[in-house]
């Protein structure tokens, strides 16, 4: 993440980019600097729209400044969120660039792209987003904590190690202080600063999705990305959930991947945490009983996962589109019953993406010529 002072800025992306009829958002990108609040209380002031959400992307900062941030949320109602905004207007810059940061910092609105795959909030930014009346962590985003750094400055000479020594304290219990007063006063779980303060400022703890629930930042049962097209070294579409188990209340996080053969042939990849007694698993998606596809068997298996993968033609596959939710289902025998765990996908971004998928895939290979008989 850029070490630039924090940067809010409204962007506009494509229709539902930001959820079912949501296309506006604010952006708030970059380090939380010492003077961050005050910048903030006045460019909220000029947004008319208080219903847009609010996307963060931050290594975190000053923590007084995070407080000051999360009453505003708190003031306005907000719907906070972590996402990456990436702006078109900035073309092959990159986007913590000197020349994309004018952009961001025109006070114009910026069309652009959001991603959550990767988008961190970490150190004092999850602070921050507790603020808002609304807290919502996408499947694929980072959410971390450490323990704060205390910044001491004298006057007048030179202190002694002693008198440093206690200085720090004195600010590490006022920080103390603050966060715990701040996090009751958010309806969080001070826990979560209990676990920050057993991480070293060097280091960082990512929060697990029970974490996220239990401290009170996201309580969602359910949570899944919409289908969200990518290309890197290759085209690729991704989406990732993660779901509650009403058996054990464990948080269990899946992950798909779509990419291209050729233009007509495509590979769907499916992953799961290695599931130990299951016998004779089967993996299917469907969105009429006419219409199941059947994963193969046997999953690749590595370091506690596994990864299944279906063979399909672009046709297949787009029957997929033609509804808002498609069902998954994985089955198995355990101690002799049959057990079945039917998830209802949202095909939310699934027609675009995979268009977009489609422009990347390499041409068909040519059809080999048998050889003449001479």
């Amino acid at each position: 993440m850029p070490a630039e002072p924090m940067a809010f800025y409204v962007a506009t992306g494509a229709s539902d980019a930001c959820g079912p009829g949501c296309n506006r958002w604010i952006a708030v990108e970059g380090q939380i600097d010492a003077n961050a609040a005050s910048r903030f209380r006045k460019f909220l002031q000029r947004i008319k729209d208080r219903n847009l959400p609010i996307y963060f992307a931050s290594p975190g900062g000053n923590v007084d400044q995070a407080i000051a941030m999360g009453g505003m949320l708190r003031e306005r109602g907000a719907v906070a969120r972590v996402g990456r905004t990436v702006a078109r207007e900035c073309g092959f810059e990159a986007q913590d660039s000197a020349p994309c940061l004018k952009v961001k910092q025109s006070g114009a609105e910026v069309h652009a792209d959001l991603w959550t795959r990767g988008a961190i909030c970490v150190s004092a930014c999850p602070y921050l987003i507790l603020g808002a009346a609304t807290r919502e962590i996408a499947a694929d985003a980072v959410v971390g904590v450490h323990s704060a750094r205390v910044v001491v400055a004298f006057t007048g000479g030179t202190p002694t190690r002693e008198m440093r020594a206690a200085a720090t304290e004195r600010g590490r219990q006022r920080i103390d202080r603050s966060l715990s007063s701040y996090l009751k006063r958010m309806g969080a779980e001070t826990a979560l600063l209990d676990l920050a303060k057993t991480v070293r400022f060097e280091d960082m703890h990512v929060l697990t999705r029970e974490e996220i629930a239990r401290f009170g930042i996201d309580r969602r049962d359910f949570v899944e990305t919409p289908w969200t097209f990518e290309n890197a070294a290759r085209g690729v579409v991704y989406k990732t959930l993660t779901q509650r188990d009403g058996a054990d209340g464990v948080y269990r996080t899946t992950h798909w991947r779509l990419f291209c053969m050729d233009g007509e042939r495509f590979e769907l990849d499916y992953q799961r945490q290695t599931a130990g007694n299951a016998l004779l698993p089967t993996i299917s998606i469907s969105n009429a009983p006419a219409t199941s596809l059947y994963f193969r068997p046997p999953p690749a298996k590595r370091q506690g996962v596994e990864i299944w993968g279906l063979s399909l033609t672009k046709t297949a596959f787009r029957t997929f589109t033609e509804t808002p939710r498609f069902d998954f289902t994985e089955t198995s025998l355990s101690d002799g019953k049959r057990l079945a765990r039917t998830t209802r996908l949202s095909s939310e971004g699934l027609a675009s993406a995979l268009e977009k998928l489609t422009v990347t895939c390499p041409a068909p290979s040519p059809p080999r010529r048998s050889a003449e008989n001479s």
